[in-house]
């Protein structure tokens, strides 16, 4: 039988070790390549073509999101598992649309890790329960999933949005343009999907964004 193949994508060198270590020991798994950042990471998924990719989320170039979407739009068989000390509900909406097939936390016993690589290379889809359940309560108690995160100048305008403060004030308190903060409005309506600016106060405040 051959071994489920594997790419590590991790930009922290000790922790690209200490998985290789653990995979390596484990029958039936052979590492197939190592990538130290996003791009490096879609590069080696493309040319390698490994049964897994465990892609983490943080790192420089592409974040593993990105590197993620830029894989499975060249190659939709991919199947990538994201492994990160984040358990942000954003970063697993966007996980899962850009294409991964798993989702886990790093503090996870190494055995479940195994596991999880079995099942998803039988073709199974698997997202870490504790990360799905919450992801299931931000979804049942907030409609508009968030398309890409908000970036921090956004965070601030939708904190004086939510308070009901209008665009001028907003741009006075903020040393900006008032054409700018209504830019940053029209940015966060569509990153929020909704229509209005109480419609955004409303999941933002759902979402614990603010």
């Amino acid at each position: 039988m051959k071994p489920i193949r594997i790419l590590l994508a991790e930009d922290q060198t000790l922790m690209r070790q200490g998985l290789k270590t653990i995979l390596e020991l484990e029958s039936g798994f052979e590492v197939a390549g190592e990538a130290e950042d996003g791009r490096a990471a879609v590069k080696l998924a493309l040319q390698l073509r490994p049964d897994i990719i465990l892609m983490d989320v943080q790192m420089p170039q592409l974040n593993g999101v990105e590197a993620t979407a830029a894989i499975c739009r060249s190659w939709p068989e991919a199947r990538v598992i994201i492994l990160t000390t984040f358990d942000r509900d954003d970063y697993v909406f966007q996980g899962v649309r850009a294409g991964a097939v798993g989702y886990l936390l790093k503090d996870l016993p190494s055995q479940k890790l195994v596991e999880t690589i079995r099942r998803v290379h039988d073709g199974k889809i698997f997202i870490q329960p504790e990360i799905a359940s919450r992801t299931l309560r931000a979804a049942l108690h907030s409609p508009g999933d968030l398309i890409e995160p908000l970036s921090e100048r956004e965070r601030e305008v939708l904190v004086m949005l939510a308070q009901g403060i209008p665009n001028k004030e907003i741009a006075d308190k903020l040393h900006l343009a008032e054409g700018t903060v209504k830019n940053h409005v029209s940015n966060i309506l569509g990153k929020l999907q909704v229509q209005n600016r109480t419609e955004a106060a409303d999941i933002a405040r759902k979402r614990g964004l603010i």
